[in-house]
């Protein structure tokens, strides 16, 4: 029974009161309540567990009769121990007369006396009273009527398992994956022909739409809301992404993820060889500053290497920030080297290098009729610190010697 103080209702209207589960509960109090000068003129009512019902296609009508369809076998039960004697049940049908007695099963037989309508039919609706030996009773009014619903058609894709289409009949619903139910799961039908509720459908599930516009460095490459799809996400020239590469819209309506964000791609400071220094750097994305200045290196970023004098640049002299946070090459070395001293007037000198490794030795071969001087003289060497020891011997003509 709803309770009546969680309602409002105003002065001089009435209100008709039953207990929730017909049959189940007796009403004790009065079932008519009328609002005067804010109180009840009545007894207010309550519900007492009594009788039970089973084994019926029904439905409750508004004046709390039990609505019966046609053919269906009702069983009305007193909850009365046995050891304290029979109840005895009454009707005011006399269409025929009516089963009674304790349940035979093992379990109910000690507290369940039972009347049975086997087939209902028309005449045998009427008031069924249940009285035990103390002279408590309990009635309920059962009317057999043959009630229709409309027959249901289901639309596509909506999934149903429908019972009947007659009164006391329920139907289930449900959706196939990738849509979701608007409106009841499951309905009944009513007393009145009606069914509880209207046929739900099934709306396609899609996912909160996905703004990039707050970050223009991010961009879609395939973009679809509704369920099993994906949105699929890059980043502009230069920049990674900070999170997934995909999301999923899933059956509850939500992405599988946040969507990510888009971060800078910057290479570490190179490392500068000893005896070596930087000479240029550029970056197209840093308004032509030196990146000496801000030691940011973003992709594109190009870096040049020069070694100081006496020193022999070993690997790449330039090198450039790519889009994996890498440079394209490692840093160069400098080495010690001693420069190609150039070849005297007249003669050539031997082995010729462009460098010269600490240790090597050079000597000079004359053109014809020329000729190094006679006097011992010790071949030129590269030292430790890139400088020749002497400068390569001078050609002299026969002539002069």
């Amino acid at each position: 029974m709803d309770r009546v103080d969680k309602i409002t209702v105003p002065h001089g209207e009435r209100v008709t009161v039953r207990c929730r589960e017909l049959g189940k509960y007796k009403l004790i109090g009065d079932s008519l309540l009328h609002c005067r000068n804010a109180s009840w003129n009545g007894k207010l009512p309550s519900c007492t567990p009594t009788t039970a019902i089973s084994n019926y296609t029904a439905a409750v009508e508004p004046s709390g009769a039990l609505a019966v369809f046609p053919g269906s076998i009702l069983h009305l039960e007193c909850l009365f121990a046995r050891k304290l004697g029979n109840p005895e049940w009454t009707w005011t049908s006399t269409f025929r007369q009516y089963l009674t007695g304790w349940a035979i099963a093992a379990r109910e037989r000690d507290w369940k006396y039972r009347l049975s309508i086997y087939y209902a039919k028309a005449q045998d609706s009427g008031v069924y009273t249940c009285s035990t030996p103390r002279g408590l009773s309990n009635s309920i009014r059962v009317h057999v009527v043959d009630v229709q619903c409309p027959v249901l058609n289901l639309p596509e894709p909506l999934i149903g398992k429908i019972e009947g289409a007659r009164m006391g009949h329920g139907a289930a619903f449900e959706c196939p994956a990738g849509f979701k139910l608007k409106g009841a799961a499951g309905i009944t039908c009513q007393y009145n022909g009606k069914w509880s509720a209207e046929m739900p459908e099934c709306i396609t599930i899609t996912c909160p739409s996905v703004e990039i516009l707050d970050d223009t460095r991010l961009q879609l490459l395939e973009y679809n809301n509704t369920f099993g799809s994906r949105a699929i996400f890059t980043c502009m020239w230069g920049h990674k992404l900070l999170g997934p590469q995909s999301i999923e819209c899933q059956g509850d309506g939500s992405w599988s993820g946040d969507k990510p964000s888009c971060v800078e791609i910057t290479c570490p400071i190179p490392l500068i060889p000893k005896s070596g220094r930087i000479m240029e750097q550029t970056n197209r994305h840093n308004s032509g500053r030196k990146q000496h200045q801000t030691r940011v290196y973003k992709v594109g970023a190009l870096v040049r290497f020069v070694c100081l004098p006496g020193h022999q640049l070993l690997g790449e002299a330039s090198i450039i920030c790519t889009e994996n946070g890498t440079w394209s090459h490692p840093s160069p070395v400098c080495k010690v080297r001693c420069p190609y001293p150039g070849d005297p007037p007249h003669g050539r000198i031997a082995p010729l290098k462009f460098w010269y490794k600490p240790g090597d030795n050079i000597q000079v071969t004359c053109s014809p009729g020329y000729v190094t001087p006679l006097e011992p003289v010790r071949k030129p060497t590269c030292r430790e610190n890139g400088i020749w020891s002497a400068p390569p011997p001078p050609c002299r003509s026969y002539k002069d010697v």
